[in-house]
């Protein structure tokens, strides 16, 4: 049985391909033990697949399908599957699995393992019509969202929430939000909930994105360069870029904390960083804090946060045979919200 797959076939700049997966038919993977097999339905549109495609996350392999915010059905089981049964609704993120065994999986910190494994890096992810996946990473999703809406939540959504809950910003504590798109719109809906009385600034080159900022409720928009009218307690930088990182820290008040929720920052903006001025940047005990992925506890809460507030994000929505066009926009871009594409009715 074959399948229809969108594929990368090899690493290039998408300013030079702006096709760089390739439609195939592919052979419809069979589930093995603890693995559950899922009709796709859905799949959010990443950051991270440019980041594959431009090599500065290298897959484990070529062809490698990409995708690692998956919604679908699950349409068979493989042995000794105890948590799902057929025609479940079935989300897939990030981490597909984990060692279970060092310290950090122990701990729940999965997402520090060294040996963990990703969905659409080391195993084949959810541009495609069928694929497995480990039932111990893999999400009941909540009857209160859709197919198209659940596909972000679980990366954009659930890495917005890790990052928020690593920020450890307090309610009537201002923060910034630098990059407006899947994961900084998300975090938005999350703060008018979880923290009613703490104003949000927003950072953002796109003045689209500055203007649906300002329609969410931030209480400022602006450039990536300008400043904010008063110094914030935390910063949320959701860029593939260096820049918004010297100017988020020069926004910080004392004490103040940046978190970075982006894998990887561009190489061709590194030379940003020989800017970097102690006295202007870290001085007064300002802090710079990373996001390594997500752990099954973050989409787990954060699933559940979403459905009883709701949390319904605003999408963009691609046919699947138009993959190639949802991330020529994403890097040229052009976003409102996160960009999903529909797989299968």
């Amino acid at each position: 049985m074959v399948m229809k797959a969108m594929v990368i076939q090899n690493v290039c700049r998408i300013e030079e391909n702006v096709k760089p997966l390739k439609m195939v038919d592919f052979k419809t993977p069979i589930p093995k033990a603890e693995e559950v097999l899922i009709k796709v339905k859905t799949c959010g549109v990443c950051h991270t697949e440019l980041d594959e495609i431009e090599g500065r996350v290298l897959p484990a392999f070529f062809p490698i399908i990409p995708g690692h915010q998956v919604v679908g059905e699950v349409i068979g089981l493989g042995q000794d599957v105890k948590h799902f049964e057929i025609g479940d609704r079935v989300g897939v993120a990030w981490i597909l699995d984990a060692c279970g065994v060092c310290e950090y999986c122990q701990a729940g910190e999965e997402n520090l393992c060294q040996q963990f494994r990703a969905t659409g890096r080391d195993w084949h992810g959810g541009y495609a019509e069928f694929m497995t996946a480990s039932e111990k990473f893999s999400y009941k999703i909540p009857q209160a969202f859709s197919d198209l809406e659940a596909a972000p939540l679980l990366c954009a959504g659930a890495i917005g929430y890790r990052a928020l809950r690593l920020s450890e910003i307090s309610d009537g504590q201002y923060l910034g939000l630098t990059g407006f798109g899947a994961s900084g719109h998300l975090v938005m809906k999350m703060i008018s909930h979880k923290y009613p009385n703490t104003k949000v600034f927003v950072f953002a080159r796109n003045a689209k994105e500055r203007s649906f900022a300002k329609k969410l409720g931030a209480a400022w928009s602006g450039d990536t360069t300008e400043r904010p009218p008063l110094l914030l307690d935390a910063i949320i930088d959701t860029t593939p870029v260096w820049r918004p990182v010297l100017e988020g820290l020069a926004c910080l008040k004392p004490g103040g904390r940046l978190v970075i929720n982006a894998i990887r920052k561009e190489k061709i903006d590194q030379k940003v960083l020989l800017e970097l001025d102690y006295g202007k940047h870290l001085w007064m005990e300002k802090e710079i804090k990373s996001v390594a992925n997500i752990t099954r506890r973050d989409v787990q809460e954060f699933l559940s946060m979403a459905a009883q507030i709701p949390i319904k994000p605003h999408i963009q929505v691609y046919a699947f045979q138009h993959a190639n066009q949802a991330l020529v926009d994403l890097k040229l871009g052009n976003i409102q919200g996160a960009k999903v594409l529909r797989i299968t009715s």
